[in-house]
């Protein structure tokens, strides 16, 4: 998806498709005796279908925190028009006007109709072959969930953008993501400039998804047996697909990409939804470019999900499970850099493993019980250094 950025004439969209994924579970050999448990995967990502944000506000600051960031729809009451008339003398904007159930702009002309809803029944009556207009702001007044899903459903596959009034980022979180699909957009009424830095904030890392890393081939330099350490185990509200991994290390330069507990073993059942991702010290990257430690992750905390071509997405932390286990270090060098070293601690255990290169659609798991010197891995590399999540460039 591209930024949630606005041209002045809002327009409809249209639904993505949604490409089917197949997979095909295999186990193949390696010449070193190394297992890798391999499986196929189509990364065909979904399309996602693109936001809009309109801002309704009084508030000059509002207005040029939402233009510098590229939303340039404003709602204004139809005795505020005084207020419209003075911004756009400083503001490239494209102003409307609430008028009755109708939402007109400057020259007077139909561009959305406006509803307010409290009750099912009311809810009921808004109806798209009933609609006068291309877009369709809702405001649902003092409940949410049930309604934002339901709006969703009774406009599938009809060519308008349904706009609900949000007054936070909760909010509009949950407008936009109602039965994974959401609504079309947003309106954001506030006078406080922070509720517009993090709808941006949001549509940021939301933009992040589908988007592919750069992922470098590390060779393996030395597995090693160490004591006992806490490590974290993480549980997503979200299952992973094999290839899927999060990004851990001991220093933010370099990340390894450590494989989810997705595949079956010998030992204990499948938990797609877990990662056993290393020791409490370890960085582990986290959106909007950003890493945190292990021992920071909590419940409801966001994490990046990463597969072996690179491409990723949000899932939301549900547990946190910290436990003192055997712990191995694995240290690794890429091709381009003989002289720098990136290492890893993991718990010694066959559901522990790490995504490798591979070749076409086939995602492999090398298992860190089986990892020897030579095997090939993959990296995340960042340069510099971290301070308070943020990037501290080397001299």
């Amino acid at each position: 998806m591209g930024a949630a950025a606005l041209s002045p004439s809002p327009s409809s969209l249209l639904p993505p498709s949604r490409p089917k994924i197949k997979t095909r579970r295999s186990i193949n050999s390696r010449c070193n005796n190394s297992p890798i448990v391999t499986m196929s995967n189509n990364n065909k990502q979904k399309k996602k279908k693109k936001k809009e944000v309109w801002i309704w506000t009084n508030n000059k600051q509002v207005m040029t925190a939402a233009v510098e960031r590229g939303w340039n729809t404003f709602i204004f009451s139809s005795i505020h028009r005084q207020i419209a008339t003075d911004w756009s003398s400083i503001a490239l904007i494209a102003p409307l006007f609430v008028e009755d159930a109708k939402v007109v702009d400057e020259a007077g002309n139909l561009v959305a109709t406006f509803s307010e809803i409290s009750s099912p029944q009311q809810l009921e009556q808004l109806l798209p072959v009933y609609e006068r207009a291309d877009n369709v702001i809702v405001d649902l007044l003092d409940w949410q969930v049930i309604p934002a899903e339901n709006i969703v459903a009774a406009f599938h596959g009809h060519h308008k953008t349904v706009f609900a009034i949000s007054k936070s980022l909760s909010e509009a979180q949950i407008f936009l993501e109602a039965l994974e699909k959401g609504l079309g957009g947003v309106v954001l009424k506030t006078e406080n400039v922070e509720d517009v830095l993090e709808l941006k904030g949001y549509f940021d890392r939301r933009n992040q998804e589908g988007s592919q890393l750069e992922l470098t081939k590390a060779t393996i330099t030395s597995v090693e047996m160490t004591g006992m350490g806490d490590r974290v185990c993480v549980d997503l509200c979200s299952l992973m697909k094999p290839g899927e991994g999060v990004l851990v290390g001991s220093f933010a330069r370099g990340l390894f990409l450590v494989h989810s507990e997705c595949l079956e073993s010998n030992y204990i059942a499948s938990r797609p939804f877990r990662v056993n991702a290393g020791p409490v010290h370890a960085y582990v990257a986290i959106p909007g470019g950003k890493t945190c430690y292990l021992s920071e992750l909590k419940t409801g905390k966001e994490i990046l999900v990463v597969d072996q071509n690179g491409i990723q997405r949000t899932a939301i932390v549900g547990r946190v499970k910290i436990e003192t286990r055997p712990l191995v270090i694995v240290t690794a060098k890429v091709d381009s850099d003989e002289e720098t070293c990136y290492s890893i601690l993991l718990q010694n255990a066959e559901t522990v493993g790490f995504v490798p290169p591979n070749k076409g659609n086939e995602a492999t798991a090398i298992p860190v019980t089986s990892l020897k010197v030579g095997d090939q891995v993959l990296l995340k590399l960042q340069g510099g250094a971290r301070h308070t999540d943020n990037f501290v460039a080397k001299q």
